[in-house]
C-alpha cells in the first residue's frame, strides 16, 4: 500500500477497484468515491486530514490570544457585558459555521470560501474574498508570533523578541512543508493541550468562585453586584482618562465587549478550509461543525462567566494587566490566581500560554497557504501558487504567506503596543467580511436551489436554525463591521484608529470593482448556478 492515500500507486488501485464513474465530477477533477474521497492528480491538494484531527481542530483549533489573554480588556466593562458580547458573537459564529457546515457537506470542494462566492455570487466577490481571507491570516501571523516572543521575554526580558519571531517562524514553515498528515497532527495534539488548558483554567475560576483558593472568600455572583455587571465605558489616552457616563457608557461598554468578541471567535471558521482535504466529508463535516456549538458554550461562554465570578471588573491587578507591553495582552485567568493570592501560578500559565500562540500561527500559514492555492484553482491569483509537491504541499503558496512573517519585526520596536492594536483591528475588520462573505453565498445557494425546484430537504446536513437565522447573524455581522470604529471617535477624532478600523472595508470592496473591471465579470443567475459538481444524487 502506498504511504499516502494519492500517490500514483493508490491511485492505479483504487481505478481497479471501481467502475470508471462512481458519482459526479469533482471540482479539481476525477471522481467522487462512496467513501467521499476524490481521485486527483498527483499536483493537487491530498485528503490526507484524518477525521480525528478535522474534529479537534474543530473544538480547539481556533482558541487563542482573542480569549485567553484578550477578555482582560473586555472584562473591564463589567461581567454582564462580557457574556452579553460572547453569547451573541457565539450565536452569530454558529450559525456561519452552520451555513458553511450546509454547503460544505452538500457542495464540497477545496476552493475554500472564494470558490463558494464565485460559484453561488459573483467571481469578482470570490476574488476579493479569497485575497481577504489571505490578508487576514498574513497580517496575524506575525501578531501571534510576537505574542510568542513577549511571553518568553517573562523569563528573558532581555532577549529581543525578533528571536523568536525568526526561532518558531522557522519552526513553522518547516511544518507547513510536509504532508498535510503531519501538519493536522501537530494541530491536533496541539489544539488537543490547548483545550485541556481552557477546561483546567474554567476549573480553577470556578474552584477560587466558590472559595477554594488560599482566601477562602467564596464570591459566587457577588461582583455582579458589587462592583456590579455593567461599568461605564472608560478610555485613557496618555495620561486623560475619558469616562462615558449614564446608560450610553453602560452601552458603549457592552459594545465594546461585542467587537473583542467578534476578534476571539475569528478563526473558528479555520475548519471550513479543512474541509477540502477530509475524507467523507459528507460524514465529518456535519460532525466537525456541530462540535463549534461544544466549544462556543463550553469554552468561551462558561469561560467569561466564572472568569466575572473570579474577578471584579476594578481590580487593580486586571487595570494593571490591561496597560501591559501589548496593550491588553496579560491574561485575566492569571490575575484571577493573584486575586485569590496564587502568584506562582502565573509562571505555569505563561508557559501554557505558548502553545496557543505557536499553535496559532502554525494554521495561519496553513489557511493562508489553501486560500492563495484556491485563488490560484480558480484563475484568481498567479498559477505559480497552484503548484504542489509530491506530497500534495503547495510549496509557493506556503512561500508567499510566509514572507508576512517579517512584519513581526515592526512589533520588535518600543512602539510594539501601538502597532499590536493595529493589526487586532485590521484582523477584526478582515475576519467579519469573511462571515459576511460565508452568508452571502448560503443565501445565494438557497435562492439558486428555488430557482431551480431543488428543494432544501435534498441537502445531506441540515441545521434548524437556517435560513431565517442566516440573516439574523449577517445583520449582526455587518453592524459589527460598521460600528467596529467608534473608538476612533473618543474622546476625540484619531485617524490612526479611524483608517484600521476600516481600511479593510476599502481594500475589499476595491478588490471587487477591479475584478469586475478587469474581467468583466457578471452576477451568477439563480437559475445558472451550478448546483451539481461535486453533487453526488441520493
Amino acid at each position: 500500500m502506498a504511504l499516502f492515500p494519492f500517490s500514483k500507486d493508490s491511485k492505479d488501485e483504487k481505478q481497479a477497484e471501481t467502475p470508471p464513474y462512481q458519482g459526479e465530477v469533482s471540482p479539481v477533477g476525477g471522481y467522487t468515491s462512496d467513501e467521499g474521497i476524490v481521485d486527483e492528480a498527483e499536483d493537487d491538494l491530498h485528503r490526507g486530514m484524518k477525521p480525528r484531527q478535522l474534529n479537534m481542530m474543530a473544538i480547539a483549533g481556533a482558541i487563542g490570544t482573542g480569549l485567553i489573554i484578550g477578555t482582560g480588556n473586555a472584562l473591564k466593562f463589567g461581567p454582564g457585558s462580557l457574556l452579553i458580547g460572547y453569547v451573541l458573537m457565539g450565536l452569530t459564529v454558529y450559525i456561519v459555521m452552520v451555513a458553511l457546515g450546509e454547503m460544505g457537506a452538500w457542495l464540497p470542494h477545496k476552493k475554500a470560501f472564494s470558490g463558494y462566492a464565485t460559484r453561488f455570487v459573483d467571481p469578482a466577490m470570490g476574488f476579493a474574498t479569497g485575497w481577504n481571507y489571505f490578508f487576514k491570516y498574513v497580517i496575524v501571523l506575525p501578531n501571534n508570533l510576537t505574542a510568542t516572543g513577549i511571553l518568553l521575554q517573562y523569563w528573558l526580558p532581555d532577549l529581543n523578541v525578533s528571536v523568536w519571531i525568526t526561532v518558531f517562524g522557522v519552526a513553522i514553515i518547516l511544518l507547513n512543508l510536509i504532508h498535510v498528515s503531519f501538519f493536522g497532527e501537530a494541530e491536533f495534539w496541539m489544539s488537543l493541550v490547548k483545550a485541556l488548558v481552557i477546561i483546567m483554567l474554567i476549573l480553577l475560576c470556578f474552584i477560587l468562585a466558590m472559595g477554594g483558593g488560599p482566601n477562602h472568600f467564596r464570591s459566587g455572583f457577588y461582583y455582579w453586584q458589587n462592583p456590579g455587571a455593567f461599568a461605564q465605558y472608560a478610555v485613557t489616552l496618555g495620561d486623560t482618562t475619558t469616562v462615558i457616563p449614564g446608560d450610553t457608557g453602560r452601552f458603549l461598554g457592552v459594545w465594546a465587549c461585542i467587537v473583542q468578541a467578534t476578534f476571539a471567535y475569528l478563526g473558528t471558521e479555520l475548519v471550513g478550509v479543512a474541509f477540502g482535504e477530509t475524507p467523507n466529508p459528507r460524514k465529518n463535516v456535519p460532525r466537525a461543525v456541530n462540535q463549534t456549538l461544544m466549544r462556543i458554550v463550553f469554552f468561551y461562554i462558561a469561560g467569561v462567566l466564572v472568569l466575572g465570578m473570579a474577578v471584579p471588573y476594578n481590580s487593580p491587578e486586571l487595570i494593571k494587566a490591561t496597560k501591559s507591553k501589548l496593550g491588553g495582552l496579560a491574561s485575566p485567568f492569571v490575575v484571577a490566581a493573584k486575586e485569590a493570592g496564587i502568584a506562582k501560578l502565573a509562571d505555569a500559565v505563561n508557559g501554557l500560554l505558548l502553545v496557543f500562540t505557536i499553535s496559532a500561527a502554525n494554521s495561519d500559514i496553513y489557511l493562508a497557504s489553501r486560500t492563495a492555492w484556491a485563488l490560484a484553482k480558480d484563475g484568481q491569483a498567479p498559477k505559480l501558487l497552484l503548484r504542489t509537491n509530491k506530497r500534495g504541499v503547495p510549496i509557493p503558496a506556503v512561500a508567499l504567506s510566509s514572507l508576512f512573517i517579517a512584519l513581526g519585526y515592526m512589533n520588535a520596536t518600543k512602539s510594539s503596543g501601538t502597532v499590536f492594536g493595529y493589526f487586532v483591528s485590521l484582523v477584526t475588520v478582515f475576519g467579519a467580511l469573511n462571515w459576511v462573505a460565508v452568508l452571502v453565498c448560503y443565501i445565494a445557494m438557497l435562492r439558486g436551489m428555488k430557482a431551480q425546484g431543488i428543494p432544501r430537504s435534498v441537502m445531506p446536513y441540515r441545521n434548524p436554525l437556517l435560513p431565517y437565522g442566516a440573516y439574523f447573524a449577517l445583520g449582526i455581522t455587518i453592524l459589527v463591521i460598521v460600528f467596529s470604529g467608534y473608538t476612533a471617535f473618543i474622546p476625540h477624532f484619531q485617524i490612526d484608529k479611524f483608517m484600521t478600523s476600516y481600511i479593510g472595508i476599502v481594500v475589499y470592496l476595491f478588490n471587487i470593482l477591479y475584478w469586475k473591471l478587469a474581467k468583466k465579470t457578471r452576477r451568477v443567475r439563480p437559475e445558472e448556478m451550478d448546483l451539481a459538481t461535486g453533487r453526488r444524487d441520493f
